[in-house]
């Protein structure tokens, strides 16, 4: 049975067969410490009972007032173990600690064309808040969508409600 536990430090030695994938995005290093020091209960993995690492999630709760919300910063399952409801689970993991932290929801950036991923966060209860325009920079620059889930705190969903026009990134607050 695969189980849910912090990520350490040592995981940043065994996560290769997650990260070594054209659709999953990696960082540094440093990246990875700074969250993991900063946010370490958003820094989750699931790991398989052989003890390989199945996926991980990593997040970070900011903002002011009603802005305050819970971010998922990166979400991956290695390809042996996707469609298998595995991103589902972090993110109801990510998802209840915003709950405790008293978050008002819960966003995410995904590329425009990433059809997969919108599609799973949408059946996760995700809707698209905004566009924000040329977001991803690289060869060819992609828009992404800020995509949002209201947590209990916002009864009304207030949060979540569509802006009516894209944004550029200088744009967006936290």
């Amino acid at each position: 049975m695969t189980s849910l536990r912090p990520f350490t430090c040592d995981d940043m030695f065994r996560f290769n067969n997650i990260n070594l994938d054209p659709l999953t995005e990696t960082y540094g290093v440093g990246f990875y410490l700074q969250y993991l020091a900063r946010w370490p209960e958003y820094f989750v993995v699931a790991e398989a009972p052989s003890g390989q690492l199945m996926g991980y999630i990593m997040g970070k709760a900011e903002g002011n007032g009603e802005n305050w919300h819970g971010h998922v910063t990166a979400v991956t399952c290695a390809v042996s173990h996707r469609r298998l409801g595995l991103a589902g689970r972090l993110m109801a993991a990510l998802e209840a600690i915003s709950e405790k932290k008293r978050c008002y929801f819960v966003d995410l950036f995904v590329r425009v064309s990433n059809a997969a991923a919108i599609k799973m966060y949408t059946l996760l209860g995700y809707t698209v808040y905004r566009t924000v325009l040329q977001y991803y920079s690289g060869d060819t620059d992609e828009d992404a969508y800020d995509m949002r889930k209201a947590l209990s705190r916002d009864v009304n969903g207030q949060s979540c409600i569509p802006l009516p026009r894209p944004v550029h990134i200088y744009e967006i607050d936290c």
